[in-house]
């Protein structure tokens, strides 16, 4: 069973930078895409950005791209998501999640939740204007 466990969420002004990670138990990470969710308030659940198994494929929202980066240290069995310029709307719990079925597809089908088999629990991030 996998266990996934997000930390470093807070409370940082707009503007500012904050790096999230999502440690992994029971499997190793080497094996399998990740990706980063969030949800705000009231509202469903979104993509983030993703990352292939050894690292070298992003994908990211719109959203997010050129702010946001997803990094992976498999040795470490963690995945990051550096988080620059942020806005009050990127305010949300922030979850990641694994993707058992993922290879050499392309790599934004994993931009759905179809696709990925364990969630952590989630980290708030909230940015004050």
């Amino acid at each position: 069973q996998v266990q996934l466990v997000e930390s470093g969420g807070g409370l940082v002004q707009a503007g500012s930078s904050l790096r999230i990670s999502c440690a992994a138990s029971g499997r190793t990470l080497f094996s399998y895409a990740m990706g980063w969710f969030r949800q705000a308030p009231g509202k469903e659940r979104d993509f983030v950005a993703a990352i292939s198994r050894s690292g070298g494929r992003t994908y990211y929202a719109d959203s997010v791209n050129g702010r946001f980066t997803i990094s992976r240290d498999n040795a470490k069995n963690t995945v990051y998501l550096q988080m620059n310029s942020l806005k009050p709307e990127d305010t949300a719990v922030y979850y990641c999640a694994l993707a058992r079925s993922f290879g050499l597809g392309a790599i934004e089908v994993l931009s759905s939740e179809t696709e990925y088999d364990y969630w952590g629990q989630g980290t708030q991030v909230t940015v004050s204007s």
